[in-house]
């Protein structure tokens, strides 16, 4: 059984997971972060985590392949000393190139979905069967799963589709397993950013800034990872215990229907 309270953040070392990190963290989280870099170049990340006297572990992997994923998940339950309490499917990736759907490539749509859906499924379904087994040893032990999506599960961009599916398929995958753990007392969320700045929308800031200023959020900013944090951190406190399945917009409004 788990002796210390921990949460496995994939993606966890730079961007929104970095962002939802932190925030756990603050909260007194243990933290097993997941990333592709080696660990002596997240050293100043892991290092910031601890400052909040809390326990850190890196887990270098590759979400989207079998081998990267037994791998995350290992160091994950050696660390925990038992199942984890908390997963966060965070990690993901964007398509190198972004092209039309009529020019999208089957190595592109592969890589995206491997880490964005395929990769949160299967580690949903390793850690998942942990948590379980440890509520049926001691029912008061807590447990939940949050998947971190993005608008583009349902706002079409046409030159990154592959994206837009496999973040469509996560937000499947939360009520999948909503429906599966309900039974047993597992919570389910998903958290679904907006136009967050990040890493990954660097090469877009431009575009993104002109769409902003012209109305775009209701809110007239940028998100920004600790955005996400804070929302993942709340869930994580429990604070929506009888919301399984449910959707937490983090989009400063931009979904809103507007007239």
């Amino acid at each position: 059984m788990t002796k210390k309270r921990v949460a496995l953040v994939t993606g966890g070392s730079r961007g929104i997971g970095f962002g939802i990190a932190d925030a756990l963290a603050s909260e007194g989280w243990n933290l097993v972060i997941n990333g592709m870099r080696d660990e002596a170049s997240i050293s100043e990340s892991i290092d910031s985590l601890k400052e909040h006297g809390i326990e850190v572990r890196y887990a270098q992997g590759d979400i989207g392949t079998q081998e990267g994923r037994s791998a995350i998940f290992d160091t994950a339950r050696e660390f925990a000393e038992g199942a984890i309490n908390l997963l966060v499917n965070n990690a993901g990736v964007a398509p190198k190139q972004r092209l039309d759907i009529l020019d999208t490539t089957e190595e592109s749509f592969d890589f995206v979905l491997d880490t964005n859906l395929k990769g949160g499924f299967f580690l949903t379904q390793m850690v998942a069967n942990g948590m379980i087994s440890a509520k049926f040893e001691d029912d008061s032990f807590f447990a939940a799963i949050v998947n971190v999506t993005s608008i583009s599960s349902t706002v079409a961009s046409i030159n990154r589709g592959e994206y837009c599916i496999a973040k469509a398929g996560l937000s499947m995958v939360t009520q999948l397993f909503a429906v599966r753990l309900g039974e047993v007392g597992i919570p389910v969320y998903e958290v679904r950013p907006g136009v967050t700045m990040t890493d990954m929308t660097a090469g877009v800031s431009e575009k993104y800034d002109k769409l902003i200023e012209e109305g775009l959020c209701v809110q007239p900013r940028w998100g920004y990872p600790k955005d996400i944090g804070k929302a993942v951190a709340s869930l994580a406190r429990g604070d929506f215990p009888y919301s399984t399945g449910q959707v937490v917009m983090v989009d400063g409004g931009l979904t809103l229907p507007r007239l």
